[in-house]
């Protein structure tokens, strides 16, 4: 019994050696007798022994592969340094296992072999302004290039581009002559705005106090208006007092029957009201001076009478 069961154990560690897993996103490719035989995918298989062996372990996720910096020199004879980032997924694990014999090396070359090809029909200040133009070239031609070898390139960027020192203190002059002007034209835009609010506001500012000073003499016009009206009406009533009550004063005297003596008395006395006045020059009627002579001899008579008593 010990040595059937020492066989027994001995095959089941064999084959549980022989089992394989193949993990997620993950594939084999298996050779067999040293010719390609198959590609596992995802999950359990099982390999012969001494027959079949397992040639390459390939990854199905997307890579990131960083290549170091690339000298370069554009159209108009500027060298520079420049670094890119490719962005691959493997998608044909035969193509990948047999198709180049070191895929990373040869993804180096072919982008270092691309990127000058490009820059080199581009001048300096097109390749720091076309990046997106640039990275698109380079993936079109890599993916072409990589494509006999199952790998799908999905992305391609320019990491840095490194020119010259003199270049880069130039550009910064550059960028600092620019940043200049824009702040001088910022400015000038704002004092212009400013100058074009304040105008505005002294229009508006202008346009009301004439409307004030419209409505003002307007309604002064008005007050005066209504006070000339006012006077007017009181002048016009005032005459009418006073021609009722000469009117009325007429009326008592003509209902008063007053005598000639009477009437000669009051025409005197407003002779001498008129005598005290300014004029130099008077003239009597005939009536009334024959009125004042019988006054006069009224009194003179009078007095020879108090006399002679």
């Amino acid at each position: 019994m010990g040595p059937i069961i020492a066989l027994i154990v001995v095959i089941a560690i064999f084959i549980i050696a022989n089992v394989k897993i193949v993990p997620q996103a993950s594939a084999f490719v298996i050779e067999r007798l040293g010719a390609y035989h198959a590609t596992w995918n995802t999950g359990l298989h099982f390999k012969f022994p001494f027959i079949d062996r397992i040639a390459k372990k390939v990854s199905l996720m997307e890579q990131v592969s960083d290549f170091p910096p690339q000298p370069v020199i554009t159209k108009d004879n500027v060298k520079m340094q420049i670094d890119t980032v490719v962005f691959y997924q493997i998608t044909d694990c035969k193509l990948f296992a047999y198709g180049v014999a070191n895929p990373m090396s040869a993804i180096e070359n072919l982008t270092a072999t691309t990127l000058r090809n490009i820059i080199g029909e581009l001048e300096l200040d097109e390749t720091l302004t076309s990046r997106d133009v640039i990275n698109t070239k380079m993936r079109a031609i890599l993916d072409v290039a990589t494509d006999p070898w199952g790998i799908k390139i999905n992305r391609v960027e320019l990491k840095n581009i490194m020119p010259p020192k003199e270049i880069q203190e130039a550009m910064e002059k550059q960028m600092k002559a620019e940043r200049e002007r824009r702040e001088a034209i910022l400015i000038a835009e704002g004092e212009k705005h400013s100058a074009i609010l304040v105008a505005e506001g002294q229009k508006e500012s202008a346009i009301l106090n004439a409307e004030a000073e419209k409505q003002s003499a307007i309604l002064k016009a008005e007050a005066e208006k209504e006070a000339r009206i006012r006077l007017a009406e009181g002048e016009a009533e005032a005459i009418l007092k006073v021609q009722e009550a000469t009117a009325n004063g007429i009326r008592m005297i003509n209902e008063a029957a007053p005598g000639d003596a009477v009437i000669a008395m009051k025409s005197l006395e407003a002779l001498e009201k008129l005598s005290q006045g300014q004029s130099t020059k008077i003239i009597i009627p005939s009536e009334i001076q024959s009125l004042a002579g019988l006054v006069t001899s009224a009194s003179e008579l009078a007095e020879k009478t108090k006399t002679s008593k």
